[in-house]
Parts: structure tokens; C-alpha cells; sequence
């Protein structure tokens, strides 16, 4: 099943180029909606979206699309996309449609879709998307007594701001924590501090100034770097950093350590295990996860459940056999309990819920297992195709053998950008970096003469 618009993670690409256009978004519009439309009553369409300049282009085109086909739309302007996944449900509405490109840089932007109920749409519903993206989308077109109609909608920041603090429990107050968030001046930039601050901490908020060209800009989960200084700078007892569309979360600790996704989903599993909280008896995750999380599990008689990268997929997994808990190494944490999509501000008051009940540090808190050597490293394919080159894929499966049981090896397309992503892992640091170095170099050999 191939698809041609949309990736792991929606579709995604340079602002003002295909598939990124105001043609294409009206037209996603007018296909999305027509096939959500079920039924005689008046059908509507949540939208929210983050802090980038195309925003209003690609929003504008999105609500002609929609209320063309008959759709009612309720625009929440910059929110969260788990605020926008949760006001889909909140609002009854048939669909929720998130405006982001996630972490990326001010120049790409994206689209996000989820049902009624709160989850991303699976592949099968994409492709019937992009069929009729590509067709005559003419033919969708409502009469003109049946048309949508357009409007803001007030109250959403108060609404998911009591949604998220209401994800902990009562008892629990934050009250003389010191806490630094930085929101990369993208959607949470008013929601998180605000939330962080009703619950009674003493926040330093970076990231809040948004102006539709820095969101991501040295900031957030990808850049953690100036939150770990302001950490330390004013002794915060934590550090919580979220990208641009606030699904993701990176923490650090009152050292100005970094922690990352897994030993995010260590912390909670842990802890929820303890107040039989965790169902399923395991932790989904995917591909890319550490091998030293699946062993901390294993030790405390867990299982990790890995998916392909995506954290759809995880959702999906876990919906499918029943887990509570899921995510990503880069930070996207899933709780069914809560949350239908990665939502980085509960994951974060999780964790201090955790950080409260304890009366531990963070530090002690997410420090839950030694990470085997992992590294990571992408190579941009300029157009070519060097995993379909054999003696690529020969020197693949040397490495491979290289590594045997004592390590795992990736390689595999971003879904989000035009590169390929070569990963290994194992306890012998030297040779981890030697296997990728050698796939590394063959790859970007065989794209350059492609």
C-alpha cells in the first residue's frame, strides 16, 4: 500500500511546495471531510495549529476545503495537538486537524488528521484520502444551501489546562518546585507555563515569544542545550522541554542532565507497576528504543513491545493488545489513560507526580538504567535510492554480522524527511561506531553517483 502525501506522522513538507500548498490542504480538506461525513446531522471539523508563519495559509485553506464539502469548522488557533486530539472529543466533532511540523524549522509545516475519537487516522483511511486528493475533487463539492460554516472558538486554552492538571491527582501540588519549561515558542507557549503554575510551582518560562519564524530555533526538546544552562543557572529542581507542537517532552535533571524518552517510560512503568497501575504487563515502544530499556524491563518483569518508528504505530499496538503505555525515545510518551496522542505537559507532570510522591529528585527519579552505546546517523539521499544498490545492502548484512547478538542494527527512510537513518547499538562502543561509520559511508557513496 503506497502512499504519496502522507508519512509517519501525516503529511509534512517545505511551506509553499508540494505537497505543503494551499491547493493540496484545501483539497485534503475536501477529501477528509466528505469522508467523515456520516449521517443527516451537521458535521464539524476541530482545527488548532502552531506558531509558524504558514499557518494561516495552510488554515485558511483547510477550512474552504472543509466547509465546501459541508463540513462546520471550529478553529482553536496555536494549541497542542494532544490539546486538539482532546477538544475533537470534547466538541464532538468528526474530525480533530493539527497545523505543525512537529520539531521541524519554521520553513516546513504539516498536517496531522485525527478521528472522532481522538486517535490519528490509520493507513488505510490516508489512502483513501490521497485517492481522492488526486482525483476530480469537484464532484465532492456540497450545494450551496449546504455549505459549512467557519468560527473561532474561546475558552480552549482554560479547557485543556484543567484537562492536563486534572491528569494527576488531587493531593499532588507542585508547591515549592522550581521549574524551567521551554515550550520552543511553539503551541504550548501560553498552556504549559500557565498549567505548571496553577499547580503551584515557581516557573521560569524560555521559548514564549513566538513570531512565526523561531519556533524550534535553538530551542525545545531538539535544543535542549540553553534549558540545561537555565537549570542550573537558577537551581531549578527540573527542566521540562517541549518541541513545537508540544507532543514530545525531554527532561532535565537539577544536574542539567538530559533524559530522555526511555528512561521516561522506564520512570513510569516502574512507578505504575508499583500502584498496579500499568496494564498489560509491558511497555510498547519502538524500534528505536534502547536496548537497555527492554532489559530494565525484562529485570522487573516487564516486556517491551517494539513497532515500527511512528507514534501511531504505537498507539495502534496498544489499542490492539491492550497497554496503557507507550512512546518514543525522542520523547513522545502515549497514556491511554489520559491522552489519545503524545502529549508532552502530562507526560512532564507525570514525572513530577512521581518526583512528589517519592520525595526523590529528578535525577534519582529517571535514572533508571545504563543505555547500551547507541548511535545514530542520517545520510541525505538527494533524490537516489542507495538502499536498492547491492553492494550496499552487501556491506548492510556484513555489519549485521558483525554485530550478531550483541547489538541491534537499523536502517531505514525518515518518514518525515529525505534521508535514511542508520542506527546500531551494543555494549562495544568501538564497534558500534565502526559499523555505522561503514554503512554511513557507503550509503552517501552510492547516493553522490547515483
Amino acid at each position: 500500500m503506497s502512499r504519496k502525501l502522507f508519512g509517519t506522522d501525516g503529511i509534512r513538507g517545505q511551506a509553499n511546495s508540494n505537497p505543503m500548498t494551499a491547493e493540496i490542504a484545501m483539497k485534503v480538506g475536501m477529501a477528509a471531510g466528505h469522508l467523515f461525513k456520516n449521517g443527516d446531522h451537521r458535521h464539524r471539523v476541530v482545527i488548532g495549529k502552531d506558531t509558524r508563519l504558514s499557518g494561516y495559509v495552510i488554515e485558511s485553506a483547510l477550512v474552504s476545503g472543509f466547509t465546501s464539502v459541508g463540513m462546520d469548522v471550529f478553529q482553536l488557533g496555536p494549541m497542542p495537538t494532544p490539546a486538539v486530539a482532546m477538544l475533537t472529543r470534547s466538541l464532538r466533532a468528526d474530525l480533530g486537524v493539527m497545523i505543525s511540523a512537529s520539531h521541524n524549522p519554521y520553513q516546513d509545516n504539516g498536517i496531522k488528521i485525527f478521528d472522532r475519537e481522538g486517535f490519528k487516522l490509520s493507513d488505510e483511511i490516508e489512502v483513501e484520502i490521497e485517492q481522492l486528493v488526486m482525483g476530480d475533487t469537484s464532484e465532492l463539492l456540497a450545494p450551496p444551501d449546504a455549505m459549512g460554516r467557519a468560527k473561532r472558538i474561546d475558552g480552549v486554552f482554560d479547557r485543556y489546562i484543567e484537562y492536563a492538571k486534572r491528569t494527576l491527582h488531587r493531593h499532588i501540588r507542585l508547591d515549592d518546585l522550581k521549574v524551567v519549561i521551554d515550550c520552543a515558542h511553539g503551541a504550548a507557549y501560553r498552556v504549559a507555563p500557565q498549567s505548571l503554575w496553577e499547580l503551584g510551582a515557581e516557573v521560569t518560562a524560555l521559548g514564549v515569544t513566538p513570531d512565526g519564524f523561531n519556533i524550534n530555533s535553538n530551542c525545545g526538546s531538539t535544543s535542549p542545550d540553553a534549558l540545561c544552562r537555565k537549570v542550573r543557572q537558577v537551581g531549578a529542581d527540573i527542566g521540562i522541554a517541549l518541541d513545537g507542537d508540544a507532543d514530545r517532552v525531554i527532561i532535565v535533571d537539577e544536574r542539567g542532565t538530559i533524559i530522555d524518552g526511555d528512561q521516561l517510560l522506564a520512570a513510569i512503568a516502574e512507578a505504575w507497576t508499583a500502584d498496579d497501575r500499568l496494564v498489560g504487563n509491558g511497555v510498547v515502544a519502538t524500534v528505536m528504543s534502547n536496548l537497555g530499556l527492554e532489559r530494565f524491563l525484562n529485570g522487573i518483569g516487564l516486556q517491551l513491545v517494539r513497532t515500527p518508528v511512528g507514534d501511531r504505530y504505537v498507539v495502534e499496538r496498544m489499542r490492539a493488545e491492550g497497554y496503557n503505555l507507550g512512546g518514543e525515545q525522542s520523547g513522545h510518551i502515549v497514556m491511554t489513560d489520559y491522552t489519545t496522542t503524545g502529549d508532552g505537559l502530562v507526560t512532564a507532570l507525570q514525572i513530577l507526580g512521581v518526583v512528589i510522591t517519592s520525595g526523590k529528585p529528578v535525577s534519582e527519579v529517571c535514572k533508571r538504567f545504563d543505555p547500551v552505546p547507541q548511535l545514530t546517523k542520517s545520510v541525505a539521499t538527494n533524490g537516489a535510492r542507495p538502499l536498492e544498490n547491492e553492494s550496499v545492502t552487501a556491506i548492510i548484512e556484513q555489519n549485521r554480522l558483525r554485530l550478531g547478538n550483541q547489538g541491534r542494527l537499523l536502517i531505514r527512510p525518515s518518514g518525515t524527511e529525505p534521508v535514511i537513518r542508520v542506527m546500531a547499538e551494543g555494549d562495544d562502543e568501538t564497534l558500534v561506531a565502526s559499523v555505522v561509520g561503514d554503512i554511513v559511508d557507503a550509503l552517501e557513496s552510492a547516493s553522490v553517483h547515483a
